[in-house]
């Protein structure tokens, strides 16, 4: 008992002043970002026992983010705290702050009593569960020491829980972007009609300190005349905006062609295509186009005789809408197919069963021999060898026809890539697509683009606005986060979707529903 009793013992090193806080960590809290310990100033920190039990209990989870994460708060914790008085009285640490380990005297003696704990006892009468034993714990706190008593946790029930007992408590906001109203797609910069042809003849304007102080680097921005007549751009810093270069079209070899339909495609396809551009954030909700124009953008470049990528890589995460339908058996390629599905539809549309009529463009004639070659070797019939008389394989009748886009995966040009065994690697000249990344925390995106070698390109698409994730938000998720952290640096660009493009249909229901 005489330990239990160091927890509320006078010489405790926590600090006690007027602008000090005491701040008590959740387990979902370290979870979710084992640095935040160091992340609170110079406040004082209290993790309660409860934590640790949870702590050790996740720990065992060899092939995951949150078995890394706990034990990595443990080689943390040791470090800190490498001996009983210091895990009792509590360290200071090198921000300035405090670090204690609380036990709750009242749950190990029922004897005692406070008006608190009455309380909770009231309102939430089973202490066997480990989130109210965390709220005790914080309501300890708050009883014994002066400065405002703060419980921190990701769990929006255990926020609700502790308010009602008369703690206060809040998210974990160190990795959250600022709240911000709803911001349009882009900017709009107001010329004069002769500014605006002088930009249309010479590809470049200034447009002054005033116009580009809210603008950052690589900021796509609309340019519009008294007359209504506008012409899209991109800020490149000292107040020049460039004229987009884009193509009539990109093709993947034996499909059809693809152009931008409105003017945040054409944002995004030049981005896409921009190799100075490492890095691409897009937000867009269903229908806009992210999926399609980054795969076609993709192979576009991939399998151009010039190109700088040597393939495609595509991943997502693997977080379920709904229930669980359990494991998926089968090859990496096939566990991951139904989670890339929308990618296999989209290069079906890329490269069709069946080639393509030759389009009309009505502003110039294409050379139908450019893409001839590529097209006629995509096309040629291949089909699968069929099994010899007797079972043996290795007979040469005609099996099923292979559709035109499963020879990229097959000749690894495409490649699918799992999350989970990203770590380690280095990519080196490869297009990455990463969508969902909404799904994703602040540092599983860190973990992949960690990944990238020079030479390589990626792209994070998501919809903020669909997040399955329950560790993440709006506001946290690693895809919002990413953006507003590389926002303004020369080798990365954002782009935001907001028109639907795949039918009406659509376009109502993510609008209305």
């Amino acid at each position: 008992m005489e330990k239990l009793r160091g927890a509320t013992a006078p010489n405790s090193r926590l600090r006690v002043s007027a602008k000090t806080k005491t701040f008590v960590l959740d387990t979902n809290v370290l979870l979710h970002d084992p640095q935040s310990i160091f992340k609170f100033e110079d406040n004082n920190l209290a993790i309660p026992v409860e934590v640790l039990e949870e702590l050790d209990a996740i720990k065992g989870e060899q092939s995951t983010e949150r078995g890394r994460n706990a034990r990595r708060v443990h080689r943390i914790l040791q470090e800190l705290l490498p001996d009983s008085r210091a895990m009792h009285e509590g360290v200071k640490l090198e921000t300035g702050g405090t670090l204690s380990i609380i036990i709750n005297p009242y749950l190990v003696d029922p004897t005692r009593r406070s008006a608190a704990m009455e309380r909770l006892r009231a309102i939430l009468p089973d202490l066997s569960k480990k989130d109210n034993r965390i709220i005790a714990a914080a309501l300890f706190v708050q009883e014994q020491f002066p400065p405002p008593t703060i419980l921190v946790t990701k769990d929006v029930n255990v926020q609700l829980k502790a308010r009602a007992v008369g703690l206060e408590s809040q998210d974990y906001l160190n990795d959250k972007v600022p709240e911000q109203d709803e911001e349009a797609s882009y900017r709009e910069i107001p010329l004069n009609v002769y500014e605006l042809q002088r930009f249309c003849s010479e590809g470049l304007f200034d447009v002054g300190d005033e116009a580009a102080a809210p603008l950052y680097l690589n900021e796509y921005v609309l340019l519009r005349s008294d007359e209504g007549k506008t012409m899209p751009a991109r800020f490149y810093g000292d107040g020049l905006v460039r004229r987009l270069k884009l193509p009539d079209f990109v093709k993947a070899p034996g499909g059809i062609p693809i152009r931008a339909r409105n003017l945040e495609q054409q944002f995004f396809m030049d981005a896409l295509l921009d190799e100075s551009i490492s890095m691409l954030t897009c937000y867009g909700k269903a229908g806009t186009g992210k999926t399609l124009l980054s795969t076609a953008c993709a192979l576009h470049q991939t399998m151009d005789d010039h190109s700088r990528y040597d393939g495609v890589s595509i991943s997502r995460p693997v977080i379920a809408l709904g229930k669980d339908i359990g494991f998926l058996p089968g090859s990496l390629e096939e566990k991951m197919k139904p989670w890339l599905q929308p990618y296999h539809d989209a290069l079906e549309v890329l490269i069709p069963s069946k080639p393509p009529k030759e389009p009309q463009f009505a502003s110039k004639k294409v050379s139908k021999k450019k893409f001839k070659k590529r097209d006629e070797q995509f096309f040629t019939p291949m089909t699968a060898p069929q099994p010899a008389p007797g079972g043996h394989h290795g007979g040469h009748g005609p099996g099923p026809l292979v559709k035109p886009y499963e020879r990229l995966l097959k000749s690894g040009l495409v490649e699918i890539e799992a999350l989970a065994f990203i770590r380690g690697r280095s990519i080196a000249r490869r297009f990455f697509i990463l969508d969902e990344a909404q799904q994703l925390t602040p540092h599983e995106v860190k973990t992949v683009i960690t990944r990238i070698s020079e030479g390589s390109k990626i792209v994070l698409i998501g919809d903020p606005a669909q997040i399955d994730n329950p560790y993440v938000d709006a506001r946290s998720n690693g895809l919002v986060y990413c953006h507003n952290r590389m926002k303004g640096q020369a080798i990365s660009a954002h782009v935001k979707l907001m028109k639907g493009e795949r039918s009406r249909l659509a376009e109502l229901a993510a609008d209305l529903l």
